[in-house]
């Protein structure tokens, strides 16, 4: 089993910066692939960026490439997701996810993939 818990998440103004953070616990020795995906209210749920645990090697959504860097901290077992020049479309609950066993083998947005998921964080960009 892996637990995850996001935290971070806040309302910030169009423009701004927000960091958030994905704690994993549990049996992270196998947490190959790691995912931050959003759902915004009434919508599906959207993978945003992706990243492979053993050499950080990065994958993300077009519609937040050149403003959202996702990375990790392998010591502190904790993924992080940098969003800067924040928009009001950005506004939706953020979720870390995480495929067990298995390198990402690109950008990986769809849900069915993942196996472990966190609670969720809201962020809000207003304008």
């Amino acid at each position: 089993q892996v637990q995850l818990m996001e935290t971070g998440g806040g309302s910030v103004q169009a423009g701004g910066s927000l960091r958030l953070s994905c704690a994993v616990s549990g049996k992270s020795s196998g947490t190959a692939c790691m995912a931050w995906f959003r759902q915004a209210p009434g919508k599906e749920r959207e993978g945003v960026a992706n990243l492979n645990r053993y050499d950080s090697r990065q994958y993300s959504a077009a519609s937040v490439k050149g403003r959202f860097i996702i990375s990790q901290d392998n010591a502190k077992n904790t993924l992080y997701l940098e969003m800067n020049s924040l928009k009001t479309e950005d506004t939706a609950v953020y979720y870390c996810a995480v495929v067990p066993g298995v390198i990402c083998p690109g950008f990986l947005p769809g849900v069915a993939a993942y196996k472990y998921w966190g609670q969720g964080t809201q962020v809000t960009g207003s304008s």
